[in-house]
């Protein structure tokens, strides 16, 4: 039920309003979808949150559900039925897609990778939309594909 023109439309319909699309997830059932929206502000906003401090705050989240529910409740993809939650992506926000790889370089993740598991890594680069260069701890260095990513947060030491 997720396709890439369904991400767009909201990505599209969130940066109207000036943030980014860092999740999105749509479970439930056909009859009744439940829709899972994280939202952050772009990488170059100077406000990044309240104060500058960083995330979203509820009040954004509220505005950003309003706006969306609007769209959906005029005729949007999912039809009339439908759970809308909208939040932030928090500490171990995941990373979905190429451009969130290359705004965390340099950061720790753990990522779940395809015949490996769970591993925890440093991100060293995103060479082009396909690949990461990840270096495991105590390791080298090495390419993974993006496609080979099932999972994958960044890190954060509590």
């Amino acid at each position: 039920m997720l396709t890439d023109s369904l991400v767009e439309a909201f990505r599209v319909r969130l940066e109207a309003l000036g943030f980014d699309l860092a999740d999105l997830r749509i479970g439930g059932t056909p009859n009744r979808p439940l829709v899972q929206v994280r939202i952050d502000w772009p990488p170059d906003s100077p406000g990044s949150g309240a104060g500058g401090t960083g995330g979203v705050t509820v009040a954004e989240c509220a505005t950003a559900s309003r706006a969306l529910e609007a769209w959906l409740d005029d005729g949007g993809p999912l039809g009339p039925r439908y759970v809308l939650e909208v939040s932030s992506p928090g500490l171990e926000r995941p990373l979905r897609w190429p451009r969130h790889w290359a705004r965390f370089v340099g950061r720790d993740v753990t990522a779940k990778l395809a015949g490996l598991g769970r591993v925890r890594a440093r991100i060293v680069a995103v060479p082009d939309e396909a690949t990461v260069i990840l270096q495991p701890q105590g390791g080298a260095p090495r390419p993974v594909p993006l496609a080979a990513i099932r999972d994958a947060r960044l890190a954060v030491d509590w």
